[in-house]
């Protein structure tokens, strides 16, 4: 896997601008932040990260696969300002449950999410070699 850092560009700060690897590729769905039969215990945005999170973790899991293959990440969020409030606690729920591994990684304001208590998507990519 290899980070891509154009030359003179700012280095970002919790992703990365590109990410270039070859492998088996493993897609995961949008994960929310319910467990696996589909229970929501928390309201709380950071929560339902790290429940989206540790979903993502279980499912790369299935694939023998690690946060570190992770090389995209998309999330959708319902209220930026929400997700901008919760910086320091979705910081700590990453490290957690991703490590010190900073992928290609977007984020999304969106009108609505298809489940009307969640509040954050997250869907990975995942190559491993």
């Amino acid at each position: 896997m290899e980070f891509l850092q154009p030359p003179g560009w700012a280095r970002p700060r919790g992703y990365s601008n590109g990410v270039a690897a070859s492998g088996r590729t493993v897609c995961v769905s949008g994960m929310i932040g319910w467990d696996g039969q589909g229970q929501f215990h928390t309201d709380d945005f950071a929560g339902q990260v790290r429940q989206a999170l540790h979903n993502v973790v279980a499912v790369l899991a299935e694939a023998g696969a690690t946060p570190a293959h992770i090389v995209r990440m998309t999330w959708y969020v319902v209220d930026k300002q929400e997700y901008v409030a919760a910086y320091r606690d979705i910081g700590i729920a990453y490290r957690e449950l991703i490590g010190l591994h900073f992928p290609a990684m977007t984020a999304v304001q969106v009108v609505a999410l298809v489940e009307d208590r969640a509040k954050v998507e997250i869907e990975v990519t995942a190559i491993v070699p």
